[in-house]
């Protein structure tokens, strides 16, 4: 038990912090915002250093990536088959957050500019992927040319070959200085939540509190359910009866550590373990386990819509249209698979969120917040995803009767 407290040491103290916060706003009220620059102090130690954690973190991973040969159809699979679910795992997240509408009891106002210019949808794809000059790569609000910056840049140096080797040691001696860097200032987390979210419930009052409590009771259910059903489908969609019969037999293992570990990477082991009882094939399970854990992360995008819907409701914007849902899933997909695969990517995944929908760096504390009290079943949906989708490769790689290979007793 106490093993299992350790893995989730850090979390609980930010936890703690922010109960403590909201403890010391609901108390002196107002009053609290006395300590509002400890947070806000916070804030900006992490936005100083989000550009070149992004491109060095990015292109370094890029960079370092390996050919393959004979599994590339493999890799081309696994690729679409996390997409897919990514997708799913969104859109099943979208359809509760519209139901329940976590954030609406709040209304903390959103400072809009005065003149607003109109662009075309072309326009917009332009100025979200691409910047004029490479100086404006360096802010915050070009987050996304920033990171297709990195990715051609980690292309590039790969591509170079032994001349490129120097430029990709580089890159990743930067990101292991960057990454230490955020572990340095991440110590002075729990001073910085606990004195933002003072501030903020002394503001705001105990609604917002409720809404977080909202936010977490509609979380967990949809998580357990899209654990439940959108699992058990893909192993349908895999082995008919007896793959749904090998996942259920499997899987709780993998469940169970992944709780305990509140780590995708330290699941790995007893991941491989069950895909072998199931009957993937080695080279299947043995690619999409490591790489799933660090780029698969189902339970991540369903925080993430959690985390926009959220936002919204407590800046009381309005959280319909068709462009909304479809810019939401695709940030959904950025923070699921993209993001989840570099250092620190959570917290991209959450910069993202309010730089593409104009939000104020205000609004980062409060949806972090979320992704601290979620990240138990996101971690269990998260590793388990890997599972299940090496189940629908192997369906896609190796046919419709995978498994009576895999049972079969290998030839003489």
């Amino acid at each position: 038990m106490l093993e299992k407290l350790k893995a989730y040491r850090f979390p609980l103290i930010l936890l703690g912090s922010i109960i403590i916060g909201a403890i010391i706003g609901l108390i002196f009220g107002e009053d609290a915002t006395v300590i509002q620059p400890f947070g806000d102090l916070f804030i900006n130690l992490l936005f100083m250093i989000v550009i070149p954690l992004v491109f060095f973190s990015i292109s370094s991973a890029i960079a370092g990536m390996d050919s393959m040969k004979r599994l590339g159809k493999i890799m081309g699979s696994m690729i679409s088959v996390f997409i897919i679910t990514g997708i799913i795992a969104s859109v099943f997240m979208l359809v509760a957050v519209v139901i329940f509408e976590p954030g609406s009891d709040v209304d903390i106002p959103l400072n809009a500019p005065e003149e607003v210019e109109e662009q075309t949808l072309s326009d917009q794809l332009v100025n979200t992927f691409t910047v004029p000059d490479f100086v404006e790569l360096f802010s915050r609000d070009n987050m996304m040319a920033l990171i297709v910056m990195s990715i051609l840049i980690g292309v590039a140096t790969g591509l170079s070959g032994e001349k490129g080797r120097p430029f990709g040691r580089l890159l990743t001696s930067a990101s292991d200085v960057f990454m230490k860097l955020i572990k340095l200032i991440m110590y002075y987390a729990p001073i910085g939540l606990g004195a933002y979210f003072a501030s903020l419930v002394g503001e705001f009052g105990t609604a917002l509190i409720g809404d977080y409590a909202k936010a977490v009771i509609v979380y967990y259910p949809v998580a357990v359910l899209y654990f439940a059903i959108g699992f058990t489908l893909y192993a349908f969609l895999a082995g008919g009866r007896k793959g749904v019969s090998r996942f259920w037999k499997n899987i709780l293992g993998p469940a169970a550590t992944s709780l305990g570990t509140g780590s995708s990477v330290a699941t790995i082991p007893v991941n491989l373990q069950a895909a072998e009882r199931i009957g993937v094939p080695k080279d299947i399970r043995e690619t999409i386990m490591p790489l799933g854990a660090t780029i698969h992360m189902d339970g991540s995008c369903l925080s993430a819509m959690l985390k926009i819907a959220f936002i919204f409701g407590v800046f009381n914007q309005d959280f319909t249209g068709i462009d909304t849902f479809l810019t939401a899933i695709g940030i959904c997909l950025l923070s699921g698979i993209v993001m989840s695969g570099i250092p620190g990517g959570g917290f991209t995944g959450e910069l993202m969120i309010i730089t593409l929908y104009g939000f104020p760096i205000e609004a980062l504390p409060i949806i972090t917040a979320i992704g601290v009290v979620v990240d138990p079943p996101a971690t269990m949906v998260n590793s388990t995803g890997d599972t299940v989708s090496s189940m629908v490769v192997a369906r896609h790689i190796e046919g419709k009767d995978w498994m009576e290979k895999a049972d079969a007793p290998p030839s003489a």
